[in-house]
């Protein structure tokens, strides 16, 4: 990762993932790889063991956390049942170590997704919904998107009115983006969800879930007469 590491992209994405005091992404550090190579070796060292990739989540260099979480996602993918129910449980364990929105949306839906998409659970999803911790909360919603692949909308939209009220717009970004692939599978499904709903919306959800619609019916819905 040294080797790898490009000071003047550490910078940039230093501002771009608001590692600023007060921030979400307070003290985060950067050494600048990108997720290319980042996913390169990643899969050099599919094979380390599962101390050493919590040793890695626990850096405070987050390139390190996001290549752990993509050995997992590996991991996962490649592994039987019982392997996947370990990364599946470690993932869960961990969760708070996923603490920016990339390191979000690169394993959620690729492990916790993908697991309750075989494995339902009642609990998993709406007790991370109902999390105080943010990341947690983009972990439910992300999740979801396994669902969404296989048709089953169901998650997702039970996960988004969890969410209606949340306060934050990392939020708000994932429910919107995650309804608006529901749309573009089912635009029927997104609209019987939405006319009941779209009103007390938060404005940034709203936008991001009828991104794709024709311009003059996401007018509609912005100004509250769809």
């Amino acid at each position: 990762m040294r080797l790898e590491a490009d000071p003047a992209k550490a910078k940039v994405l230093a501002g771009f993932f608001k590692t600023g005091k007060g921030h979400y992404g307070e003290g985060d550090v950067f050494l600048g790889l990108t997720v290319p190579v980042s996913r390169r070796l990643a899969e050099r060292h599919r094979d380390l063991g599962l101390a050493e990739v919590e040793r890695m989540l626990h850096s405070k260099v987050h390139e390190e956390r996001l290549i752990a979480l993509l050995i997992l996602v590996g991991k996962f993918r490649r592994g039987d049942a019982k392997v996947q129910r370990e990364i599946y449980a470690f993932y869960l364990e961990h969760a708070d170590y996923a603490n920016n929105w990339d390191l979000v949306d690169l394993s959620a839906d690729k492990i916790v997704g993908a697991w309750l998409l075989e494995h339902p659970s009642r609990t998993t999803l709406p007790m991370f919904a109902r999390s105080g911790n943010l990341w947690r909360r983009r972990i439910a919603m992300v999740a979801t998107f396994a669902f969404i692949r296989e048709g089953n909308y169901g998650p997702t939209l039970a996960v988004a009115d969890l969410l209606m009220n949340d306060r934050h717009d990392l939020i708000h970004k994932a429910s919107g983006w995650m309804l608006r692939e529901v749309g573009k599978r089912d635009k029927g499904a997104l609209e019987r969800w939405l006319r009941p709903r779209y009103r007390r919306m938060p404005r940034t959800m709203l936008r991001y879930a009828i991104e794709r619609f024709p311009e003059a019916q996401r007018q509609r819905y912005l100004a509250g007469k769809a």
